[in-house]
């Protein structure tokens, strides 16, 4: 399948990181402040399409595929899932970031993207500059929302029961047309142009291919398991975030489904809640997508510094 080039100007690598090989696209000047930017499920790099031109104005810009996602190698699958956990994945980007010279960097990061970014502020504190966070609370928040009821994330259960239910499940119903109604249906406008041809097309090549698709469930599998866990240990030993920190959220996201302030929800985890800003977007799920210009206004002053 002949996929569009959507970062025209930006160079593709594939970097051995270790554990796996990660691909990313890498524009912007050199000599110009690093940003990593991560997406979220069931995305590929191609979700930062849409503002990674501007991003390139002011940063040099990596847009890497999580493990197992896009074009980035799949790790083999391990009995505790520790393969897909946001710790392994957040160890990927330091990697990444050193191979290409970088030794501390901005981070943005959308949904399990995001996931990586705040577990590497906890646990790699002095590499990053600044952190910015879209639609997401925290897991162990959102975990303890559902187990009160709120009826939030159901798919955050279900994906992550023991394999090979859900592949089977999804596949069952075809893998593109389950991955295309879900991305719609996080959507505000639930409109396919919000996302483009093009990019539907790069996020159903990667997700039809068996061992991808599993990839991702067994990212919700560490999500429910070890990535909860690592949340709670670091609430109880007083380990917090370091870094300033910017918090988007979709006026029809997840976070606003919670009935808690985002930003209330962020502040347990922040060494000095001061550091911590935030504002809603008029979008669901993808703001970077449904709302680019407004995601940009919202969060590229706090990029800049």
């Amino acid at each position: 399948m002949d996929l569009a080039d959507l970062f025209p100007g930006f160079a593709a690598e594939t970097i051995d990181v270790g554990a796996v090989k990660i691909f990313a696209r890498i524009g912007g000047r050199e000599d110009a402040p690093p940003l990593v930017c991560l997406h979220g499920f069931p995305e590929s790099h191609v979700m930062w399409a849409k503002v990674a031109p501007k991003l390139a104005d002011h940063f040099r810009v990596i847009v890497p595929d999580l493990r197992g996602y896009g074009w980035s190698s799949v790790a083999k699958v391990l009995p505790d899932h520790a393969q897909m956990s946001k710790s392994a994945m957040a160890a990927d980007v330091v990697a990444l970031m050193d191979e290409l010279g970088h030794a501390r960097f901005t981070l943005m990061g959308h949904d399990r993207g995001a996931r990586v970014g705040y577990r590497l502020a906890l646990e790699h504190p002095d590499r990053l500059h600044r952190l910015a966070l879209l639609d997401i609370v925290p897991t162990l928040v959102m975990w303890e929302q559902m187990e009160a009821g709120v009826d939030l994330a159901p798919h955050w259960t279900w994906l992550a029961e023991p394999a090979p239910a859900p592949e089977t499940r999804i596949a069952a119903e075809d893998a593109g047309t389950w991955q295309r109604e879900t991305l719609l249906a996080w959507t505000k406008s639930k409109d396919p142009k919000v996302f483009g041809g093009k990019a539907l097309a790069h996020y159903r090549a990667f997700f039809t291919v068996p061992e991808r698709l599993s990839a991702t469930c067994e990212d919700y599998r560490a999500g429910a398991t070890l990535d909860r866990a690592a949340d709670a240990a670091d609430l109880a030993a007083g380990r917090r975030i370091t870094a300033p920190t910017r918090v988007l959220w979709g006026a029809g996201g997840f976070p606003a489904k919670t009935g808690l302030s985002p930003l209330d929800a962020w502040a347990r985890f922040m060494a000095d809640p001061a550091l911590l800003t935030g504002a809603a977007v008029d979008a669901g799920h993808f703001l970077p997508e449904e709302a680019p210009e407004e995601t940009l206004a919202a969060i590229l002053p706090f990029l800049m510094g």
